[in-house]
């Protein structure tokens, strides 16, 4: 490095380089620094290219490791950083390029460092590196403690503080980036972090006064989306598309540290890395994920996720809690569009997720909307595109839904809204269709992949809570949403029957062969008709709450009634069954009064006009049966579910709901 441009073959045989990581003490208030801090470099464009600049620049770090301690070298670039902060705003003003182009350069070193020392040692070892001086081996001295923290907090007043123009656009990626890297220690630790230099510095002392302004910028970020300034419009020489050599570094780490986190680590196939219009919102939804995330130190809950938890809208003119700190307000129109936009990233769904369940402002103001389609077609197009998506994505998608239809205001106001040509729906041609059958449409057809591949009992059922949710409120079923209705029944009944012929013929061979463990169809049947009994559940409260509204549906059920015949005597089925056989027998008695050749307008006419004459108290409320939700999450299953909130309830055709998964791991137990 230093005044001429670097590549990444050359760095392990650069002057510049050899010199910090040596034996020599460099002074902070060395020319040197100005040598070193001057280099262009070029941008790696791929993941091979990130790693040849780790392999190329490992010697340079393992030698500061060693010699550091005597040098303190690391110390001095991070004081010659500081210091050049402290003019960077008026840098910014005064469109003083070359200075600002020099303290991202610092500031880029620094975080390639931070990352390798991070992944050589523990954090004990990493914070006795930011102690070192230039004395003797191994020695520092308590007055400079604090580096670390001061590094931090100097990058919050960057992030927060800095203009965001041209000239100041990288370095505000690269200071954002820092922090991403600096938050990767639990990366490298199977337990949970609940007393690293994380909690000590973020969740305390001197970082804490920023906690709201920061969370606020990072939100803006993310609203904005700022793209990179056009080339010669920038201080640093032109780099690829997707930002420079640092996002892309720290860019990975912080994509697995917020999986890490918040969705129990390995065990689905990688998101496919879209283009990056803005590397800076990107890079700040990343921080800010981690962020809320942290979890809480012993003595203190986590200020970042109390900040996401409680801001307000600006239009909100209610007094702040004195009880509850960190809040701020946020133009909630603003950010509203912006998640409806940047649904296509994991990253964007699992915010959106964030906001719904844990700030009750933004859950309020979204479901008082009344352009709920803008947010709700980008979350079906994910489960629409199942097979495409990570199951994260698939899961977070899928408790956003359930988290909305807990509302039954939402789930009126869904009927209402006609949607037009939906051209990503490719089974069928929908010219015109509700954006509630739609939705019914997306999670039956989610359930009849999850059959046919993943076969996880759980994405079953918290699909099929969803419906569960929205049954009473089912409203002009489209004709092909209540088939699917029907059709997934029919799927399920033939299932059923297979594992009970399975059973027997297990059961008749085991009679000669007392040596051959049997399997255990059992537990099979049990799930397979806890399944069944929910959807047939969900067709009783549509037929109990809307049956009026629902000729669709009925005409379906009178189609496929044949279907319903061996679970009339089922002892599992018999109370839920007596609605459905029912509305089965009266409108089938209307029909064969009216004759034979009937068309379907006419059969339409007649369920319709039955469904006025029908008594409605001839139809049991059937609401107080407890409903099993299977989760690996859940005590006494059998018996509860549970709420967002975290309560535990008896369940209730319009408002099940299972408890929101944080973790999506692998099941054994097929459906």
């Amino acid at each position: 490095m230093g005044s001429n441009s670097s590549r990444i073959g050359d760095l392990p045989k650069n002057e510049y380089l050899k010199k910090l990581s040596g034996t020599e003490s460099v002074s902070e208030n060395d020319p040197f620094w100005n040598q070193l801090l001057s280099f262009s470099f070029p941008a790696p464009t791929s993941s091979t290219e990130l790693k040849l600049l780790e392999e190329a620049t490992i010697s340079v770090c393992r030698s500061l490791v060693v010699n550091n301690p005597r040098t303190g070298n690391l110390g001095a670039l991070i004081k010659v950083f500081l210091s050049r902060t402290k003019e960077l705003k008026l840098s910014a003003e005064c469109q003083n390029h070359i200075f600002i182009w020099q303290t991202h350069n610092a500031l880029f070193i620094i975080c390639c460092l931070l990352k390798a020392f991070i992944c050589e040692m523990s954090e004990e070892e990493l914070q006795l590196h930011f102690t070192y001086e230039e004395k003797a081996p191994g020695s520092y001295s308590s007055d400079s403690e604090d580096l670390l923290e001061e590094l931090l907090c100097c990058l919050m007043q960057l992030i927060t503080d800095i203009p965001l123009l041209d000239i100041t656009y990288e370095i505000s990626v690269e200071a954002v980036s820092t922090m991403v890297v600096f938050l990767s220690c639990q990366l490298f630790h199977k337990e949970v972090l609940r007393q690293s230099i994380s909690h000590k510095y973020l969740m305390r002392g001197r970082c804490l006064p920023y906690t709201s302004k920061l969370v606020k910028t990072l939100l803006y970020n993310f609203i904005r989306q700022e793209k990179p300034p056009p080339p010669g419009a920038q201080v640093l020489p032109q780099q690829s598309e997707g930002g420079g050599l640092l996002y892309g570094l720290a860019s990975g780490v912080a994509t697995g540290l917020w999986t890490v986190f918040t969705l129990g680590g390995v065990g689905s196939k990688a998101a496919a890395s879209p283009e990056l219009a803005s590397p800076l919102a990107n890079q700040s939804l990343l921080l800010l994920l981690v962020l809320a995330n942290l979890t809480d130190a012993a003595d203190a809950p986590n200020p970042y996720r109390q900040a996401i938890m409680s801001f307000k809208n600006t239009q909100d003119s209610s007094p702040f809690p004195s009880s509850i700190p960190h809040t701020f307000q946020i133009n909630f129109n603003s950010l509203y569009t912006a998640l409806c936009e940047q649904q296509t990233s994991d990253q964007a769904t699992l915010l959106l997720y964030t906001l719904l369940h844990q700030n009750s402002n933004v859950r309020t103001y979204m479901l008082a909307r009344t352009d709920m389609e803008n947010l709700v077609l980008p979350i079906l197009e994910i489960l629409y595109h199942v097979e495409e998506r990570n199951s994260h994505h698939v899961y977070m998608a899928l408790i956003i839904l359930l988290i909305l239809t807990e509302d039954d205001g939402f789930n009126r106001s869904i009927h209402e809204v006609i949607l037009k040509n939906i051209t990503w729906y490719s089974e069928r041609v929908l010219t015109e269709i509700s954006l509630g059958s739609l939705l019914i449409l997306v999670v039956i057809r989610t359930i009849q992949y999850n059959m046919t591949r993943t076969r996880d009992k759980y994405l079953h059922t918290n699909c099929l809570a969803a419906l569960a949710n929205m049954s009473a409120q089912f409203r002009s079923l489209h004709q092909y949403a209540a088939q699917r209705i029907i059709s997934l029944f029919s799927l399920l009944s033939k299932k059923h029957n297979k594992v009970l012929e399975q059973a027997t013929q297990s059961l008749r061979g085991s009679l000669s062969s007392n040596d051959v463990p049997l399997p255990d169809y059992a537990q099979d049947l049990n799930v397979i008709e806890e399944v069944i009994r929910m959807m047939l559940e969900i067709i009783n409260s549509c037929l109990t709450n809307s049956l009026h509204h629902n000729p669709n549906l009925v005409y379906a059920l009178l189609y496929k009634r044949d279907l319903f015949e061996q679970f009339r005597t089922h002892p599992s089925f018999q109370d839920i069954m007596q609605n459905i056989d029912l509305v089965i027998t009266f409108f089938s008695s209307r029909l064969l009064q009216a004759g034979a050749e009937l068309s379907v307008e006419r059969v339409l006419e007649i369920i319709k006009q039955g469904a006025v004459a029908l008594p409605k108290d001839r139809l049991k409320n059937n609401r107080t049966r407890k409903v099993p939700v299977l989760s690996t999450h859940f005590t006494d299953v059998n018996t509860r579910h549970i709420t967002s909130e975290g309560q535990s309830q008896d369940w209730n055709p319009g408002g099940l709901t299972p408890e929101l998964l944080l973790t999506t791991a692998s099941h054994d137990t097929p459906i």
